[in-house]
């Protein structure tokens, strides 16, 4: 039997591959500023953190040129970027297990709660999970930290040792710890393993099968 009882997962990078969508809706946005056609891999960066603050780290944008940024990005994802994504092989059979053996499962996310929610529709898998926390469209609730904080009091949790959350960013592993919760990263998202296992990652796993494992046997 699992230590683990509640399982909360990042969205990008972790159970989709949302490359195209936020790398093209990205350059939509810098163009905008004047910054041109910026190749896309040069942009995978953007993958997974809160984007206010990726605009301003790597752009040197101040805060309200950051937040304008961040609308013109939504622009185009909004209607397009949104589903310029795919689900990794294996993410909907390891929820469906993980739901099918008695586990809670809750998304943590940075992206909007209702481009999450979109998402999660479009490949069929909201259906798995008993609550879907991301941040709000006027910018509030990005910081890692603070989403699985309110997943914790969404679900009622008090015992963090039952919590596991599972992300590909060290934004994940960091927010997670903050609040005083396990995670487990995973190595095929936009972090990799370094990063993830210097960022003090629970465990670091490459594929769906040893994340699996890893819980199951916990």
């Amino acid at each position: 039997m699992s230590k683990y009882k509640y399982i909360l997962f990042d969205l990008d990078g972790t159970l989709t591959d949302p490359y195209e969508g936020i790398t093209k809706s990205v350059q939509y946005a810098l163009n905008a500023f004047g910054i041109k056609d910026e190749p896309l891999p040069k942009l995978k960066k953007f993958i997974g953190p809160p984007l206010k603050e990726s605009f301003m780290e790597y752009y040197g944008f101040d805060g309200a040129k950051a937040e304008s940024a961040v609308e013109k990005y939504r622009e185009r994802f909004r209607d397009t970027g949104i589903f310029e994504n795919q689900i990794y092989d294996g993410a909907a059979q390891l929820l469906s297990f993980l739901k099918d053996n008695g586990f809670i499962l809750a998304i943590a996310s940075s992206k909007p709660t209702e481009f999450v929610e979109r998402i999660l529709e479009h490949f069929h898998i909201r259906n798995y999970f008993d609550n879907v926390t991301g941040s709000f469209m006027d910018g509030r609730r990005t910081k890692k930290s603070e989403v699985v904080g309110a997943v914790l009091e969404a679900l009622e949790i008090t015992e963090k040792a039952q919590v596991l959350m599972v992300g590909d960013r060290y934004h994940d592993v960091e927010g997670a710890a903050a609040v005083g919760v396990d995670c487990a990263g995973v190595s095929f998202g936009y972090g990799g393993r370094e990063e993830l296992e210097a960022a003090g990652a629970t465990v670091v796993v490459d594929n769906f099968n040893e994340l699996k494992n890893f819980i199951a046997n916990s």
